[in-house]
């Protein structure tokens, strides 16, 4: 069942047109990218499938190729690729934009960013974003999975890495799979330990940015820096 098997005022292509991308509802958004549903089903009710399957557009985007391949619909390599497709070209023209402006100048796309990045993950994850004199984005790396604890980030290879790319600042993130984006005593001791040996060789630590679904913190925002 495809997009002309609708209602004429429930066509996601129509309504984008006249009313313009922002108006549409994630489960519209998506079912422009799949196209057609499924026997006995439209492309809007399988789009909302997936949404709910994979705790939202985040969640989605964010699934292996592997897991959508499990989902009745997309078993075919026309649409998973597709979705990946998008998901990457968001992630390129996010840090696009980091890397022509200070990246304080947007600090929500920052945040929006890094939730592309690491929001959705099963496991803990610590990244870094080196960036320049000007404090515009360098690169994107992501150091350490598991468990973070003092004992399992090493300040000495965050250190090596900044040298690598003759950074002048980082921004600190990793993700929090159980959704919280509360910062622990542990978050803020790692970052202090973490700011004290970038210090060393001259690179600023400006912010450690905590992300899960659906949210993100700043720890320099909340003065815990």
């Amino acid at each position: 069942m495809s997009f002309k098997d609708l209602p004429d005022g429930a066509r996601p292509r129509e309504r984008l047109i006249s009313l313009g991308a922002g108006a549409l509802a994630d489960a519209e958004l998506l079912a422009l990218l799949l196209r057609t549903g499924l026997r006995g089903k439209n492309v809007l009710q399988l789009s909302q499938e997936l949404l709910d399957r994979f705790d939202g557009l985040s969640g989605l985007l964010h699934a292996g190729l592997d897991d959508l391949k499990q989902v009745k619909g997309l078993g075919g390599t026309a649409k998973r690729a597709e979705l990946a497709a998008v998901l990457e070209l968001a992630r390129r023209a996010m840090a696009e934009r980091l890397k022509e402006r200070a990246v304080f100048d947007s600090p929500g796309a920052v945040k929006q960013y890094l939730q592309l990045h690491l929001a959705a993950r099963p496991h803990e994850v610590f990244a870094a974003l080196f960036l320049d004199a000007q404090h515009r984005l360098i690169a994107m790396e992501e150091l350490f999975r598991g468990t973070l604890t003092q004992t399992s980030v090493y300040p000495r290879e965050v250190v090596t890495r900044a040298l690598h790319h003759h950074a002048a600042a980082v921004v600190l993130a990793h993700n929090h799979p159980s959704g919280s984006v509360e910062a622990s005593r542990a978050d803020q001791s790692l970052t202090q330990t973490l700011k004290a040996a970038l210090a060393l060789i001259d690179v600023r630590v400006l912010d450690h940015v905590i992300v899960a679904r659906g949210g993100a913190l700043s720890m320099a925002e909340g003065g815990m820096l």
